[in-house]
């Protein structure tokens, strides 16, 4: 389980197909601390660690099915792509954000920015069957990072960004027509799943 704070900025330092796509992600991370099997979100999807090391800088390394491949923007990242990342929780931990899975569940794409005051207002257009499910003053996690819904109409819907979170991940280089993970609200797809049986 994660939050959706984001706590590091990761780069791409290698990818090899092996079967499944196996990614060497650098990280700011103490890798020391990081154990084998460990989770950690990458742009929002849950993956498993199984390498560490430390040159030429901190790195851990990822298995990716074909699956998560297909259901994510994973097939853009490339040498050099910065991606947001998020250890998993521990008992105890504060939950700032809200509950994310880490199982993204497709892509939706930027389809307008425009500054608001120092915050920028962000537009996304998300697959028909996923914008059901998203709710004005609802969350939504977007690459990992845990953000509110302010506007939905159709398939679009709109979240403002405040400086801070422009800093501290991926959201300051973003740009219009960028396809980023979309992980729905946990608690919207109960609900949902609720109202088909009481219909």
């Amino acid at each position: 389980m994660f939050t959706g704070i984001i706590t590091d900025q990761g780069e791409v330092l290698h990818l090899e197909q092996r079967g499944d796509l196996r990614a060497r992600i650098g990280t700011a991370y103490d890798v020391a601390g990081i154990d084998l099997g460990a989770s950690i979100a990458c742009n929002g999807v849950c993956l498993t660690v199984i390498a560490t090391g430390t040159e030429p800088k901190n790195w851990f390394d990822v298995e990716i099915s074909a699956e998560s491949v297909s259901l994510t923007n994973i097939g853009d990242w490339a040498v050099g792509t910065v991606l947001n990342l998020e250890r998993a929780l521990k008992v105890g931990d504060e939950l700032g954000g809200h509950i994310v899975s880490g199982h993204v569940d497709g892509v939706a794409t930027i389809t307008a920015m425009k500054d608001e005051g120092d915050s920028t207002r962000f537009t996304f257009d998300a697959p028909a069957a996923l914008a059901r499910f998203v709710a004005p003053k609802g969350s939504v996690a977007l690459n990992g990072t845990s953000l509110t819904v302010n506007e939905v109409s159709g398939t679009t819907f709109g979240v403002n960004i405040i400086p801070h979170t422009k800093e501290v991940t991926t959201w300051g280089a973003a740009q219009v027509g960028d396809r980023v993970n979309i992980e729905i609200d946990t608690m919207a797809r109960y609900v949902a799943r609720l109202r088909e049986f009481e219909g």
